[in-house]
């Protein structure tokens, strides 16, 4: 395996690192991915940068509103591995779709797969290992015959307005049993 393009993160200046600091680094990680996609692809424009994104994605290449979303809850619990990982491959994402051809290409196609490992160094791995249960909190409770799922607010609000779901295990369907947050308080 080759070594990553860019060079790793430091932990001990990240671990210092509050809000302001964590989006300062997160921005030069970005402009460091961008300048090496330069190298491939001269006119490629340059993204915007929000950290805005919420639930279990750690990021996004957001082509209509012209640049990376960033997940802040899970980039302020894994700093490095966000840094080391996930910039990467959204820049992998962005460098792909100004590409000629690049808007027909599967999102983690040969293509994506070819700029992860000849321009990043690094392996082709389409989803993160970081725990989500706090950017993605999933406080409503419901039930089948053999186990119990969390839904999100928004899943929750659309089984009250009439939507059923079915577990895809013993395919019952799922009955609400309440809030796990209101149990946690009383």
């Amino acid at each position: 395996m080759t070594r990553p393009a860019l060079p790793p993160p430091d932990p001990a200046r990240l671990a210092t690192l509050d809000r302001e600091g964590l989006a300062q680094a997160l921005h030069a990680r970005v402009e460091a991915a961008y300048a090496l996609c330069r190298e491939v692809h001269l006119h490629l424009p340059r993204p915007r940068v929000w950290l805005d994104l919420r639930g279990q994605s750690a990021g996004q290449a957001h082509f209509g509103r012209g640049g990376l979303r960033f997940n802040p809850v899970l980039y302020a619990e894994n700093r490095e591995a966000f840094l080391a990982e996930v910039v990467p491959h959204e820049m992998a994402h962005w460098l792909v779709h100004h590409l000629a051809d690049g808007r027909r290409a599967r999102p983690h196609g040969r293509e994506w797969q070819t700029v992860m490992r000849r321009l990043f160094g690094l392996p082709p791995s389409t989803t993160h290992r970081f725990d989500t249960g706090r950017a993605s909190p999933a406080p409503h409770r419901y039930a089948c015959g053999c186990r119990e799922h969390a839904f999100t607010p928004r899943r929750h609000a659309l089984a009250r307005q009439g939507r059923r779901y079915r577990c895809r295990h013993c395919a019952e369907t799922l009955v609400y049993r309440g809030d796990s947050a209101l149990e946690n308080e009383a």
